[in-house]
């Protein structure tokens, strides 16, 4: 027998370490489930970087190059001035997102390069993106050159810069060139959804020209003695080739992304073209759609394209019974929606292929229906640049890609336009 006053386990030492070792087992399973330990740590370095995240997008230059809401808000009207429902941008979550300048397009529709009358809606269009900094002069300004851009920063105004997406306007007339630059367009996307009288569209169907017209090439030329930047978005590769070529002066892909994740797809930027344009001196800016930046989104979207192309054409669909399957197959789509983080993604690959220096920002809001969780809208930059420190970029890094490497390239076109004289 041993003594009632001694506890039974002292006299079973392999059991004692059982017992010890199952009660330190359930402890640090407590302290996991209430959160207790090393998790927190994590936690709080996460939190941090988010608040650096959100002090960066407001302290630094932060350039968008591409946004559709003037097209938006002419088919729909709102107060822009203060928060809205739907669409991707207004003052107040601009202001929220630490946006300070941003190329708004003057979009024209690839119907106008038939029916005419392109350079006429480029004007209203031009005229109604003014309008926005005379009817809000306390939230917008208009901008037009570097200068401008960096002066205004700090300003509690967000400054405006125009951009042409489509060359159809210019009408075959290089006056025109002239003229929208006298107006405030300080680049143009060559062509939009087809080919047109400058150049081949990288979705249509097939080649017009195999790259520029005769006339596209006069235009290329002319761009760079106005300082006007190139825009290679939307254009065909053979295009974008000889652009590259022929300009005396830096080009950017405004709102374009890398094909290395959507391969095969015209519309983003191969390897070998983005280590051209930056060869050059060039810069491609980050589009943000989900379809630009997601493989399984953007194969989702090839295929439903190609889907819609096949029935059409084997029912001999036309006109508006053509129109309506079209758009009926269009209402239904659902794509899968992108990550934020895909967007850095595409930024890290081309940091990785040709540097920091070579890109930058062109969220193409307003102008995608599908964008990534994150960056529902222009309140959700600092999302991307968490993205990006948490990838391991300075501060130096996130300045270059929210502003400076796209400024640098402007003032270079503008550089190269005094050198090659009028």
């Amino acid at each position: 027998m041993h003594d009632a006053n001694v506890p039974e386990d002292s006299l079973n030492p392999e059991r004692t370490m059982y017992m010890r070792k199952i009660t330190l087992q359930l402890t640090v399973a407590l302290l996991l489930v209430l959160n207790i330990g090393c998790p927190p740590v994590k936690a709080d370095a996460d939190a941090k970087l988010r608040t650096r995240a959100r002090e960066l997008a407001q302290n630094l230059l932060l350039v968008d190059t591409h946004v559709d809401t003037p097209y938006r808000l002419q088919q729909k009207m709102q107060d822009i001035s203060g928060p809205i429902e739907g669409g991707h941008f207004d003052y107040a979550r601009a202001k929220q997102g630490g946006l300070d300048a941003v190329f708004m397009a003057v979009y024209v529709p690839a119907r106008y390069e038939q029916e005419g009358g392109a350079r006429d809606f480029a004007d209203e269009t031009i005229d109604f993106v003014k309008r926005l900094a005379q009817k809000w002069p306390d939230k917008f300004v208009m901008a037009d050159s570097v200068d401008e851009v960096r002066k205004r920063f700090g300003d509690d105004r967000i400054s405006i810069i125009m951009g042409m997406e489509n060359g159809s306007p210019i009408e075959g007339d290089l006056a025109n060139l002239k003229y929208f630059y006298e107006r405030g367009i300080r680049y143009i996307t060559l062509a939009h959804s087809k080919n047109n009288h400058i150049c081949d569209s990288s979705y249509d169907q097939g080649p017009k020209w195999h790259g520029l017209s005769p006339f596209g090439k006069k235009v290329v030329a002319q761009m760079n003695r106005l300082g006007m930047i190139i825009d290679v978005s939307h254009v065909s590769d053979d295009t974008f080739y000889q652009i590259m070529r022929l300009s005396k002066a830096p080009v950017v892909a405004t709102h374009s992304a890398c094909r290395h994740f959507t391969p095969g797809w015209q519309r983003n930027m191969s390897d070998e073209m983005i280590r051209l344009l930056a060869a050059k001196g060039g810069v491609i800016q980050m589009n943000f759609g989900s379809i630009f930046v997601n493989p399984q989104t953007n194969r989702e979207f090839v295929n439903l394209k190609e889907g819609i192309r096949r029935h059409i054409e084997a029912n001999n669909l036309q006109g508006k019974d053509k129109e309506r399957y079209t758009n009926q197959r269009w209402e239904q789509a659902r794509f899968s929606k992108a990550h934020v983080g895909d967007v850095a993604a595409n930024i890290d690959h081309v940091v990785k292929l040709v540097g920091i220096e070579h890109v930058g920002l062109g969220s193409d809001f307003d102008g995608v229906d599908n964008v990534p969780e994150g960056l529902e809208d222009v309140s959700g930059y600092p999302n991307l640049v968490y993205e990006l420190l948490k990838m391991g970029c300075s501060e130096a890094d996130i300045r270059n890609i929210c502003a400076e490497n796209f400024l640098r390239v402007w003032a270079e076109v503008e550089k190269a336009a005094v050198a090659l004289g009028p």
